[in-house]
């Protein structure tokens, strides 16, 4: 959540009245992530309302489709996540700044950075019952994360690395061929950080961000969501009061296979790769915008030496 592109009255004004809103409304820019920019647009009716504005910086208008979809299919599987709203003429989204936007429904709750294992427990069980829900979802969608991402990644750093980084990124990259390619697959979210899920109490109410959603292996989503849920912030090492309650919540719903688990160290590396790439690239390469949010690539490294040693 980030602001990449800024947004004038007037235009918000025109992109609302899309949807029938032609009263006094505000919006303020949210800073979080780092893909697209966001707003909460706060709307005057007789009983005021909140949504959330996306606009897509990555995601194309024939893409966005999927991602829309995909949040409507699990809200109907009950799957707590935003929605869009659908504008007059029953569009999921429009062109806002000349980029496609979304209105989508705001939902309540509140997101916590230091988790207690009844909630690392919630968002394990959510997060299986999420995987069990796509199983029946049509569309398909490759990742904007995978193969050809991480190549262009690994150049592009290449001359901004020390040899050591540059040598432990190769190495993962070539530890990725361990990984086999059967496992049991699916939608997954890709992207389940602590900030990326609401909680009342102990409780899921709600998903947030599917901007990363695809194909992909279901134990991989499983590391990623454990990778950053069960990880203190001040040492930097998995906690196994936490992981153990993540795993069990996901477990309570679809038990992993013995493929998967002998599999979890190296797709606990992928994982961790994937984010040290990305944080990598954002921190040498760092995008543009009126509110940006560049996140610390180191954690992710020390975690996949922390697992290389596991080995």
């Amino acid at each position: 959540m980030s602001v990449y592109t800024t947004v004038s009255n007037e235009e918000m004004a025109q992109f609302l009245r899309q949807y029938g809103f032609d009263v006094p409304f505000s919006f303020t820019g949210v800073a979080g992530g780092i893909t697209n920019s966001i707003y909460f647009v706060d709307i005057q009716t007789p009983t005021p309302q909140r949504f959330v504005l996306t606009i897509y910086e990555e995601v194309s208008a024939n893409d966005l489709p999927f991602f829309l979809n995909l949040c409507s299919h699990l809200q109907q599987h009950g799957i707590l996540c935003p929605a869009p709203l659908l504008q007059q003429q029953g569009k999921a989204f429009g062109l806002l700044c000349g980029k496609p936007a979304a209105l989508i429904s705001f939902l309540s709750g509140k997101i916590e950075l230091n988790p207690n294992e009844k909630q690392c427990y919630a968002v394990g069980k959510t997060l299986a019952q999420m995987h069990q829900a796509t199983l029946d979802f049509p569309l398909k969608y490759t990742s904007r994360r995978g193969e050809n991402w991480r190549n262009k990644c690994v150049n592009k750093l290449s001359g901004c690395l020390n040899n050591d980084d540059n040598l432990l990124l190769q190495q993962e990259i070539d530890n990725l061929k361990h990984i086999p390619n059967h496992l049991p697959s699916g939608i997954i979210h890709a992207d389940l950080f602590r900030d990326n899920v609401l909680l009342s109490d102990n409780e899921v109410s709600g998903f947030l961000d599917f901007d990363y959603a695809c194909n992909g292996q279901f134990a991989y989503d499983l590391c990623v969501a454990l990778n950053d849920w069960t990880r203190d912030d001040a040492s930097n090492k998995l906690l196994p009061k936490k992981y153990q309650a993540m795993l069990s919540g996901y477990e309570s719903v679809r038990p992993l296979t013995n493929d998967e688990k002998q599999a979890m160290n190296n797709l606990h590396r992928k994982a961790a790769l994937r984010f040290w790439l990305s944080r990598l690239h954002d921190f040498h390469f760092p995008p543009k915008g009126e509110i940006t949010f560049t996140k610390n690539p180191n954690d992710f490294k020390e975690l996949i030496l922390t697992f290389r040693n596991m080995e």
